[in-house]
């Protein structure tokens, strides 16, 4: 009888910390999700919560544990500020597919703790778009029309 392949054997490292099979600094566990701390912070205090399920992108997650991921995580932000690490902001950042920058193929919802002069700046990223608001409005319908498929409506 041949054995079920490791989480750590699979190759995805989150779920091998989820299924304790790798070691990380963990701050928060439950049934659903798994908090801790990123192993090349941006910050110190950086904070990454990951579903126990492996989910490669949003896509992949159930609404129940995308809502949980996300309570989890500001639950953590809350924690943060009143921490010593006492960060003068908090950033939620997370990256779908690889265009996105994602780079750890698990989905994952950063928790950055920010701090003045701390030098991570969404500033660095490339620009913003001007767009017309006929364009602005076509686009609104476009997703309306879009989740009404998604939905049979």
């Amino acid at each position: 009888m041949t054995r079920a392949a490791t989480a750590t054997e699979q190759g995805c490292t989150f779920c091998a910390i989820a299924a304790h099979e790798a070691e990380a600094s963990t701050v928060h566990e439950d049934e659903t999700v798994v908090a801790f701390m990123d192993l090349h912070p941006v910050t110190p205090g950086h904070l990454l919560v990951v579903p126990r399920h492996h989910a490669v992108g949003l896509e992949d997650l159930d609404e129940t544990t995308g809502g949980h991921v996300w309570a989890v995580a500001h639950d953590l932000a809350r924690t943060l500020r009143r921490s010593t690490f006492r960060p003068e902001g908090i950033n939620f950042f997370l990256c779908d597919g690889e265009v996105a920058f994602q780079t750890v193929f698990h989905l994952h919802l950063h928790v950055l703790p920010r701090y003045t002069g701390d030098g991570w700046s969404v500033e660095n990223l490339p620009g913003t778009l001007d767009r017309d608001r006929r364009l602005l409005d076509s686009d609104a319908h476009e997703i309306k029309a879009a989740a009404a498929r998604l939905t049979g409506d």
